[in-house]
């Protein structure tokens, strides 16, 4: 290829255009940013003027400007070239560098931008070189350069070509980061629906019909978007409840955010949920989001809300009333959509009596309240539950249990498991890794379980004959208790037409 003349640039001006080049590629992951940037360094330090970056649509497989000085949107969408089309097309097409002394006379050049509108009055020189990744021309890097005459252009196309070579890295990252992206929705998509299986309300381990009645509401409540009250001891399953409602609810592809408020100190737990600006408090250094800004959209889990400051609550009222806020340092107001789902184990009405929460923000949250019972009000689901985590903790530990034998059943049915559903996982984790048997037996539990004392209950050795006889002899105590199958049933979690048919069925 003959090289004609234009003045070159020195050495010290090339190694610092090389290097204002390189600061430009590393200081931004945005390739479209960075790429304006070498624009303007050429444009500054070279006077190469009309900077462009042509890209291959790896779709169409046509030529697209990605980047270009000083033309607008409509002039940018009609830079499209095929592969071998006018200068910038041959030059991906071959993978050689093209100098046009005066573009003016150039039949390859197309000017297909109608961009250039002042070659009457000056000439520009055309420098085209290819952007490659490995051997493969993914585009091209052009600028204009004023005609000045009989002077080499071969320093100008050797140090665009090591521009391009940065770019073509440059788009190579792109392209890698791009995949990458990809490959992480994807994968966000994927577990997603995979908690929406784990969490929808058919996982949740029951067969007591106290269990049936609560759920029954909490199905009810998924799809709407009124704020929900779990209440109940801790360990029974108010966090599990939070995520089936949210799984099963419009929101289901959104975000699921839990904080635990009795977890985080009091000084750190306002900025956790509200976020911060910089420079808000001492160690500040950047913005940080808060829980209820990564929840918009989705749904925001407060776990023990009861634990919260008064001086939290009044913040906390206010995105319920307005959902709106502002970060701690700010002035701006951040708007979100989150629907909330709190969790107790605390007497709120007590608290709000002595003066420790808020009676305007507990009639907020206690639109829906949900109470959740403990363990040993609905002894039924024992078994079911002993036989899910059993093949949970087998998988875990490679182990082949099969299960509990009759007298660990017993123990754990007169157990009052004041850790509830969370303790009883604990034990049966502990029991699976310390039985050397087929079966669960009393030895393998907590000595706090093996020493209690067992009234057997009479008859049946299959679980639903155990379960049966349970149930009997707790509907008889509860009858003998209350006096009357109003209150007992009240007691026991069922309606006044379901104890009367159980009753009839036991003969009581």
């Amino acid at each position: 290829m003959k090289l004609h003349n234009c003045t070159s640039p020195t050495r010290d001006l090339k190694v610092k255009v090389l290097a204002d080049i390189g600061a430009a590629l590393s200081s931004s992951l945005d390739l479209e940013k960075s790429l304006n940037s070498i624009l303007d360094v050429l444009s500054d330090s070279l006077e190469m003027k009309r900077g462009t970056v042509t890209l291959v649509d790896p779709v169409t497989n046509e030529l697209r400007i990605e980047v270009a000085q000083g033309l607008t949107k409509k002039e940018k969408e009609r830079g499209k070239y095929k592969i071998g089309e006018g200068i910038t097309g041959r030059v991906v097409e071959t993978g050689e560098p093209m100098v046009v002394p005066d573009i003016e006379t150039e039949p390859l050049f197309l000017n297909k931008t109608k961009a250039r509108k002042e070659l009457e009055q000056r000439k520009f020189a055309f420098l085209c070189v290819p952007i490659k990744v490995g051997n493969k021309a993914v585009g091209a890097l052009s600028v204009d350069h004023l005609f000045k005459g009989s002077i080499s252009y071969e320093e100008d196309i050797k140090l665009l070509t090591i521009i391009a070579a940065m770019v073509g890295q440059a788009v190579k990252i792109n392209e890698l980061a791009a995949k990458e992206k990809q490959a992480v929705v994807a994968e966000n998509i994927k577990l997603r629906q995979q908690l929406k299986g784990k969490y929808k309300f058919g996982n949740i381990i029951y067969s007591s019909p106290v269990m049936e009645t609560v759920l029954e509401g909490t199905r009810q409540v998924a799809s709407a978007q009124t704020t929900v009250l779990l209440l109940g001891e801790s360990g029974t399953g108010k966090e599990l409840v939070a995520s089936a409602i949210h799984y099963s609810s419009p929101r289901a592809d959104k975000p699921f955010i839990k904080v635990a408020c009795a977890a985080l100190p009091e000084n750190l737990l306002e900025s956790e949920l509200f976020g911060y600006e910089r420079g808000a408090f001492t160690g500040a250094g950047e913005r940080k989001i808060g829980r209820f800004e990564m929840a918009d959209g989705g749904t925001l889990f407060l776990d023990e809300i009861g634990d919260l400051t008064l001086a939290t609550q009044v913040k906390l009222l206010r995105v319920l009333q307005e959902k709106e806020f502002e970060r701690l340092g700010a002035t701006k107001t951040v708007k979100v959509n989150v629907r909330v789902i709190c969790a107790t184990h605390r007497d709120l009405e007590q608290m709000v009596k002595d003066g420790k929460f808020r009676q305007d923000l507990f009639y907020r949250i206690n639109v829906f309240p949900v109470n959740l019972p403990p363990l040993r009000k609905r002894k039924e689901d024992i078994p079911l539950l002993v036989a899910h985590f059993t093949h949970k903790y087998n998988k875990q530990n490679n182990k082949t249990i099969d299960g509990v034998n009759r007298a660990a059943l017993d123990l754990m049915m007169a157990y009052e498991w004041p850790g509830n559903v969370r303790e009883l996982e604990n034990v049966i984790e502990r029991a699976v890794i310390v039985c050397q048997k087929e079966l669960i037996g009393p030895k393998d539990l907590p000595p706090n379980l093996a020493q209690i004392e067992v009234c057997v209950p009479t008859g049946g050795t299959t679980l639903p004959e155990i379960v049966e006889s349970v149930e009997k002899q707790k509907i008889a105590e509860a009858l003998q208790k209350h006096k009357t199958q109003r209150k007992a049933a009240k007691a026991l979690g069922l309606t006044e037409r379901m104890l009367g048919y159980k009753i009839k069925k036991y003969g009581l």
